[in-house]
């Protein structure tokens, strides 16, 4: 409700019930069965496995993302999950009113959007002397203002939305963030991507709160080095950077996508009801200290 046009959560009462948890299993608690969750970015790359991730955990899923086709990956989707629906959408989640265009189509195909996963990003390397705006203004507006922009589309969606049986009231959004928002990339220069990935920690935090009242949670995760098409690549042509990124690690790996598909499944689902405003780090350890 509204008091003096803020919006002010309602009186609430003590909930007696201390043997809820007999109620529902962890099986339960986990499942996606009925939701529909958006994943921008999700042609390719990590975002790729976060849908695998939801339609394995019995959820619907529509990818947003700026190619025109998606990695051959994700055709096999219907092959493993046949009941569920898959749609992918060419957008861009700097282009407000195309974004805009896109979620209402996503609500008109799939009737109701339950999660956001953003999983857009670029990740320029080059030194700090050297950054142009153009290039600069571009690493924000697809890592800040992308995201930015996705979680309003999709907040707005959930708010004016019913729950259903399966579905509770609001939502659950989950930002890509990255290591790189608290400790700098040995051997990189990235520091717009850097800076970008802190606002997005705090843009968590603070919608996290904002939203709460209208059971909208929002959390975000902060993988360190993690292995894709795209870092393999680098570290193909740059070797050194592989040395790095699997030496520095203390778990002395790095990171591979089947190690964030568990996390963003429980961000998403009834399993982390009582969550929001946190950044979760998955970095084999490199956040807390790096190995000579």
């Amino acid at each position: 409700m509204k008091m003096n046009g803020h919006a002010v959560q309602p009186a609430q009462t003590l909930r007696r019930d201390p043997d809820g948890f007999l109620n529902r299993s962890v099986k339960d608690l986990f499942s996606l069965d009925g939701r529909t969750v958006v994943i921008t970015g999700g042609a390719r790359g990590i975002g790729l496995a976060f849908a695998f991730a939801v339609a394995e955990s019995g959820g619907h899923v529509a990818v947003l993302d700026v190619s025109e086709e998606p990695h051959p990956h994700f055709n096999e989707l219907p092959k493993r999950v046949p009941k569920q629906k898959f749609k992918t959408y060419k957008t861009d989640v700097t282009k407000y009113e195309l974004l805009q265009k896109s979620i209402d189509q996503v609500v008109g195909d799939f009737g109701r959007i339950d999660g956001l996963v953003t999983a857009a990003g670029i990740c320029p390397d080059q030194p700090f002397l050297e950054r142009k705006p153009e290039s600069v203004a571009r690493c924000f507006d697809i890592n800040v203002l992308g995201t930015y922009y996705a979680a309003q589309l999709v907040a707005e969606q959930m708010n004016r939305q019913e729950p259903t049986e399966h579905v509770p009231r609001g939502g659950s959004i989950v930002f890509m963030a990255s290591v790189a928002a608290y400790v700098a990339s040995k051997g990189q220069n990235t520091s717009d991507y850097c800076a970008s990935k802190g606002a997005v920690v705090s843009l968590c935090k603070a919608l996290g709160v904002e939203l709460a009242p209208a059971g909208i949670r929002v959390n975000s995760i902060s993988p360190g080095y993690t292995m894709t098409d795209m870092t393999l690549d680098l570290c193909d042509r740059m070797p050194h950077l592989g040395h790095i990124m699997t030496m520095e690690p203390p778990m002395r790996r790095m990171a591979d996508r089947t190690d964030l598909k568990g996390l963003v499944v429980y961000l998403l689902s009834d399993a982390s009801a009582y969550q929001t405003s946190e950044d979760t780090l998955v970095t084999g350890g490199i956040h807390a200290g790096r190995l000579l």
